[in-house]
């Protein structure tokens, strides 16, 4: 499989882990988009949610929530962004299922909102 985060996975490509446990790992993407952005990742590969094991978004879902909190302390974010997308047309970039944590602060510059185009 060419898949990147399989590869960071298996240790094939360099990645710096944050988090790991049986099911789920988090690392730091190589392009963030502000200080503390982190990707949680199953190891087993899912493409999207419409693939992914309901077990494993469970689990990926709390571990997500943990690391939510902790980096918005570590980053003294006063918000944090959860990001996924599902499909080519949504702008998923890697088609392995993951969900981007992004810490937020006062007049930081990232606008993530989505804009009504109708």
């Amino acid at each position: 499989m060419d898949c990147v985060f399989c590869k960071i996975i298996a240790q094939e490509l360099p990645g710096k882990f944050v988090y790991e446990d049986e099911t789920v790992a988090a690392i730091i993407p190589i392009d963030q988009v502000a200080q503390g952005h982190t990707l949680v990742i199953p190891k087993r590969h899912y493409q999207d949610i419409f693939d992914i094991d309901e077990g494993v978004l469970r689990d990926l879902a709390v571990v997500t929530k943990a690391l939510a909190k902790q980096l918005a302390k570590e980053n003294s974010a006063t918000g944090i962004n959860l990001v996924n997308a599902n499909g080519k047309d949504a702008q998923q970039s890697v088609f392995h299922f993951h969900m981007h944590i992004i810490p937020r602060h006062p007049d930081d510059g990232l606008d993530m909102w989505m804009k009504q185009g109708l």
